[in-house]
Formats: C-alpha cells, sequence, structure tokens
C-alpha cells in the first residue's frame, strides 16, 4: 500500500503512526457508528457506563477482576496516557526502544525520562538489572523516578516479552516504589497465541499495575479514536493512594476536553464485547500480518540483515547494521537519513529507531505490514481471505520489491568495497 510521507516531519508532527490494519471496516461496527451519528453530545469524562462496563468484562476475560468503576476511557491512547503521567507525577523509566508516542507525553509535560535498554529477546520490558541501576542513578542524582511504562507485547519491535522477564521487571520496580503502567494495545494481535504465553503485569502485581490499551489495536479503526485504562481495583484500605489518581486522571481528562465521541462510543463499547464477527476479524488480522511480517522477517535475513522474529502486531523491526557498508555508499550513515532513504526507495513510510529513542547511529528501523496488503479494498479482502496470503500475488509482488531493495543495498556495498 503505497503511502505518501508526510512533510515537516518533527518529532512530535511525525509520531510516527502506529502501523495500521490495511483493512476495511468491519461492517457491523460501521452500522452502530452510523446509527449513532446524531448523538451530539460526547460521553462524560472518562466514559459513560455502557462503555466502561465493557472494557470492564474485557479485561475479566483476561482474567484481571475489573468493574466499571476501575476504567476511564479517552479519546485515544496519547491524552490518556498523558493525564495518567500528570496524575503520578515524578520521573519516567522507559524501555529503550519503545513506541514513538510515549516519549511526547513526558515532554509536553516536562517530565525528565529515561531509556533503559531491554533484553537481547525481546523489547518493551527493562532488562530488570539495568532498571535497578537505572532507579538508583537517577535517584543519586537528584532525580524522582516513580513512573515505569512498559509493553508486553511490543512496539516497535513486534515481540512478546517471556513471562519470567515480565516477573522480574516487575518485582524490581515495584521494590523501587515505582508505579507500571502496561501498554498493552497490542494484546490481541499475537501471530500464535497457542504458542505464545503473553503475562500481563498487572497478573503479577495487581495493586502496582495501570493498564493501558487503545482500541486501535485489534479492535476499532484508527480514525476512532477511544482508548481504556484500568486502574488496580479499589481496596478500602488503599482508596486514598488509588482512588486520588483516577480522579486526578479524570479531572486531567476533563480540563483538556479529552471526552469519547458520542457516535463512538457504541461502537467502541460492542468491540469491547467481543461478539463473533469482531473476534473473528481479529484472529484472521493477527493471523494475515503475522504471515506477512514473517515473510518480510525471511527477506530481511536474507539480505544479511537482522530482525528478532515478530510475535505480535502489523510491524517489524530491523537492524540493518550489517549493511552498513552499502548504506554508507549511499551517503546514509543513521537512522535519520536511514529512514528518508527507505521512505523514498519504498514509497511508505519507515520510520528510523531514533523515533523510538534508540541512538541515531544505530541503523533500525520499523517495517509497517499493511504496506504489503495491496492498495485497494479487493485486493486487502483477497489478501484477509487467503489460507497463505503471502503467496497472493500482489502480495508476493510487494515483498519480493521490498527483498530487492534491500539485497541491492548489500550489492552495492560489496561492489563497492
Amino acid at each position: 500500500m503505497r503511502q505518501t510521507a508526510p512533510e515537516g516531519r518533527g518529532p512530535v508532527r511525525y509520531g510516527p503512526p502506529a502501523p495500521e490494519p490495511g483493512l476495511p471496516v468491519l461492517p457491523g461496527l460501521a452500522a452502530l457508528l452510523a446509527a449513532a451519528a446524531d448523538r451530539a453530545a460526547p460521553e462524560p469524562p472518562g466514559g459513560g457506563p455502557v462503555l466502561r462496563g465493557a472494557a470492564a468484562g474485557y479485561w475479566w476475560r483476561r482474567g484481571l477482576r475489573t468493574h466499571a468503576e476501575d476504567v476511564v476511557a479517552a479519546p485515544g491512547a496519547p491524552p490518556l496516557l498523558l493525564a495518567l503521567i500528570a496524575a503520578h507525577g515524578g520521573d519516567l523509566l522507559l524501555p529503550r526502544p519503545c513506541p514513538a508516542w510515549w516519549t511526547p507525553q513526558a515532554r509536553l509535560l516536562g517530565r525528565p525520562a529515561y531509556h533503559v535498554p531491554t533484553p537481547a529477546e525481546c523489547g518493551g520490558v527493562p532488562d530488570p538489572y539495568a532498571l535497578l541501576e537505572t532507579v538508583r542513578r537517577v535517584r543519586a542524582e537528584g532525580g524522582s523516578p516513580r513512573l515505569l511504562l512498559l509493553s508486553v507485547a511490543d512496539d516497535p519491535t513486534a515481540t512478546v516479552a517471556p513471562p519470567e522477564l515480565v516477573r522480574e521487571a516487575c518485582e524490581a520496580a515495584v521494590a523501587e516504589g515505582l508505579h507500571i503502567i502496561s501498554d498493552e494495545t497490542w494484546r490481541d494481535t499475537v501471530h500464535h497465541p497457542q504458542e505464545t504465553v503473553l503475562l500481563s503485569p498487572a497478573e503479577m502485581c495487581p495493586e502496582d499495575v495501570t493498564v493501558v490499551s487503545d482500541l486501535a489495536g485489534a479492535l476499532t479503526p484508527a480514525g476512532w479514536p477511544c482508548a481504556v485504562a484500568r486502574f488496580p481495583p479499589t481496596d478500602p484500605t488503599r482508596a486514598d493512594r488509588y482512588a486520588d489518581r483516577r480522579a486526578r486522571t479524570l479531572d486531567i481528562l476533563t480540563a483538556l476536553g479529552a471526552l469519547v465521541a458520542g457516535p463512538v462510543a457504541p461502537a467502541a463499547a460492542h468491540a469491547l464485547d467481543e461478539p463473533e464477527d469482531v473476534t473473528v476479524r481479529m484472529r484472521r488480522a493477527a493471523t494475515l500480518h503475522g504471515r506477512v511480517a514473517a515473510a518480510a522477517h525471511r527477506a530481511v535475513l536474507a539480505a544479511g540483515a537482522l530482525a528478532r522474529p515478530p510475535q505480535a502486531g502489523r510491524h517489524l523491526y530491523a537492524d540493518l547494521g550489517p549493511l552498513r557498508a552499502g548504506l554508507a555508499a549511499r551517503g546514509v550513515t543513521d537512522s535519520l537519513e536511514l529512514e528518508n532513504h527507505l521512505t523514498e526507495r519504498l514509497g511508505t513510510p519507515v520510520p528510523g529507531g531514533h523515533r523510538f529513542g534508540d541512538e541515531l547511529g544505530a541503523l533500525r528501523v520499523r517495517f509497517d505490514t499493511a504496506a504489503f496488503l495491496g492498495t485497494t479494498e479487493e485486493e486487502r479482502n483477497e489478501a484477509l481471505g487467503s489460507a497463505r496470503p503471502e503467496e497472493s500475488p500482489h502480495v508476493a509482488r510487494a515483498l519480493s520489491a521490498f527483498g530487492a531493495a534491500l539485497d541491492e543495498l548489500d550489492t552495492y556495498g560489496s561492489n563497492a568495497g
């Protein structure tokens, strides 16, 4: 799917956006939105009882005890995260790399944010020992770390953190007095759910974790912004500690005018209820993007570059460091130049690793798999309905062109040498 790269790509104006599904809107959701088009009033701050109740049920089905009063809804994940950061106070700790939209929220609030390395096997969750070292260093320098953001199913790396790592990182964070915000936007996009164990930090540390999920991850179109947060269930003995943070979050969302649009709420609640049409599409979309991501991963490795095997999401995070000679011959020496080069060469945005907190000198990029699914609704529907979408003619052509673009980098470097 060819896209036009946005102009004036600054650190906030060019997010980049989260990977899109590249698929038509479900007819049932579209009908609900159309039927509610005359709802002129937005949802109340934090969402109405139907929307919050649907979100509570969504988390109950995933083993997290949740009631409607534990939930807050907002028009998208960025304003919700902004309100959460403001409500909790203190400095932030983030894995490196991390979702591109996290850091701008801290910058807008003037909060220091410190990146912590992730282990070799996955992204999204910091290495526990590096986390402890970073917390102690920040405190020694006069900082006040209070929040850890993590994502078990990760953007940009497309990995799922193993349960033992999640356990160790959460225990380290809680021992240091950190509250954890777990972004679980991509948990329902796992490619092989029967083979992949996804453990929510809220299962590990129920009193110390707030879960955030943007419905655009797997349930609703990105153009219908709605995100939900699950606060730790209120315990009468801890009411002051937690009820105030939820109330403060609601105050901030109200001050921002960050209210879920009235017509969006019924469709979002329906999606959160997970009727059959939604769950079937969710599973088929995850399988589609998983197969295409696996094919793109093979192309990256065949070209001599590196990438962790994708396990979730609609993207692939590649390290083109082994192709540095060929890239340098083209004048590409850092991830910003690599972003510009590949965006022009492939005709679709290819954000560099610097957008995700990686070092500028590291030649890393995120490839979004929607770009391989076709340019028309017919082509995308064909890919969705295929048992082997990577073999559909238009998908195969896109993957072949992708592999050729990577192969030429190594060839250029070999010839130049």
